[in-house]
């Protein structure tokens, strides 16, 4: 059917051409119709199909439904509001409702003078004082990915992707949470890729469940694999900000320790993810019972003491584990971070914070000159590669004004954005450790794979292991 589409319309299809694309229209028509419904009314000399009138939907403007089926096409609207699954809660992991809203205050790094850009970097400096240090080099991998690691058919991309699944394995063994009889949640899981092999270093035990958490509709997912024997996976399809695990219908009914994972949870979803985890579900806030007569208080309280007892036993820890590679920072959001009270405690606010979060891009998007010799992590096939990774348009990334491009050079704006992000982070560490965890950064990769190469890992203070 060679050159039918651009020179003829398609067999049952459209006839509308469509200039932009040069090619006729591929929607299937209507029994004796010529055009479809969208493009019925282009069509100046098509009487017949122009006698019913197409009007824009109410829902969303971008197509248009026929005016004498409005209502019925309003009930099957694809952009219609869904009901809402029980593990919605509205807001549930915002974050303090009181905080102080900074937006219209922001200002442009590129609007500073080159005072205030220095006093910024001299603030940073002494805040972030010695965190660089405090950063141990753990690189590891998991045997389970031993044969994908050396499959010839994988190309570049893939075999970074592989390490650092590996190595966020390596590190979840490394903690002793590779464990059946254990529920973990991937936050913005994608594809699945992450839970998918440690569903396979545990042997794919029927025990462990899987909650992978997107909010956008995912192609080429990875869950099929997994068969009805195999662990059981489901996916929550709802913003982190609005889910309550409390709620998730399986830990509801078998009350199983959560180890939180993620590969590259960009931003304030990061934040979002810590407090559903530490603060909804660590915290196992019970919804108060309908009220019951004194009678039966008497006979229940004694049963619903025992079953306390058999679903929370003893040393049981809601949340066991936390592992999650970090990245784009500059999406980060006062309103959500985790660490306000420690940016307080260094004097910094919410202006400082807004700053640093934009300056975080700097570690990552080769903001040099152009003509001038990049450093070696920070060649363009690596850029491209972290910009495909983080969906980033680094020539729409904040920059410094003209003035103060020759004050800094880049290496100097790569230093101050790692600076930037470490910041961030240890207010990360401060606030699982105020929750009685046991906090770390590593590097869990090289740069030469992921410019994104922080893991913030996290165990109950009472399990965390004797560090070498």
């Amino acid at each position: 059917m060679e050159g039918v589409g651009a020179s003829a319309p398609y067999p049952g299809r459209c006839g509308f051409f469509v200039q932009r694309k040069k090619r006729f229209c591929k929607m299937i028509v209507g029994e004796g119709k010529s055009l479809c419904g969208e493009h019925a009314n282009t069509a100046p000399d098509n009487d017949d199909e122009n006698n019913r009138r197409r009007i824009p939907c109410p829902l969303d403007p971008k197509h248009t439904v026929y005016e004498d089926q409005l209502e019925k096409h309003l009930k099957k609207c694809n952009s219609r509001e869904k009901p809402k699954p029980v593990f919605y809660v509205q807001d549930i992991n915002a974050g303090l409702k009181d905080t102080v809203q900074t937006e219209e205050k922001q200002v442009s790094l590129s609007s500073l003078s080159e005072e205030e850009i220095m006093n910024l970097i001299r603030k940073l400096r002494k805040a972030s004082s010695g965190f660089a240090k405090t950063l141990e080099k753990r690189t590891l991998s998991h045997p389970v990915l031993h044969e994908a690691l050396h499959d010839p058919k994988n190309g570049e991309s893939a075999f970074k992707h592989l390490k650092q699944q590996a190595s966020i394995l390596g590190n979840l063994d490394k903690l002793g949470l590779l464990k059946p009889k254990r529920c973990y949640v991937e936050f913005g899981a994608g594809r699945g890729k992450l839970s998918h092999w440690v569903a396979k270093a545990l042997q794919d035990s029927a025990s462990t469940h899987f909650l992978l958490v997107e909010r956008a509709t995912t192609r080429f997912k990875v869950d099929g694999k997994h068969t009805n024997r195999d662990s059981v996976f489901e996916r929550l399809r709802i913003d982190i900000q609005h889910l309550c695990l409390n709620r998730v219908p399986i830990l509801m009914k078998e009350k199983l320790p959560v180890v939180g994972i993620g590969k590259h949870l960009c931003g304030a979803a990061t934040d979002l993810a810590l407090r559903c985890l530490v603060e909804t579900y660590g915290s196992q806030d019970e919804e108060p019972l309908p009220k019951r007569l004194k009678t039966e208080e008497i006979e229940t309280t004694k049963n619903d003491d025992e079953d306390k007892g058999k679903t929370m036993p003893e040393g049981w820890f809601p949340v066991t584990g936390i592992v999650i590679a970090l990245c784009c920072h500059h999406k980060c959001d006062w309103k959500h971070y985790v660490g306000q009270e420690f940016f307080c405690t260094l004097g910094l606010g919410a202006e400082d914070f807004n700053l640093y979060q934009r300056m975080s891009s700097w570690a990552t998007c080769g903001m040099q000159k152009p003509g001038t010799e990049a450093p070696s992590t920070w060649n363009s096939e690596l850029n491209y590669y972290t910009a495909e990774e983080h969906h980033i348009e680094y020539e729409h990334m904040e920059g410094l004004s003209d003035q103060m491009q020759g004050k800094l050079s880049a290496q100097e704006r790569e230093m101050i954005g790692r600076l930037c992000k470490l910041l961030i982070d240890h207010g990360r560490l401060w606030y699982l450790r105020q929750k009685g965890y046991s906090a770390a950064l590593c590097y869990y990769t090289d740069t030469q794979v992921s410019l994104e190469n922080v893991l913030l890992t996290a165990v109950p203070a009472q399990l965390s292991l004797p560090q070498p």
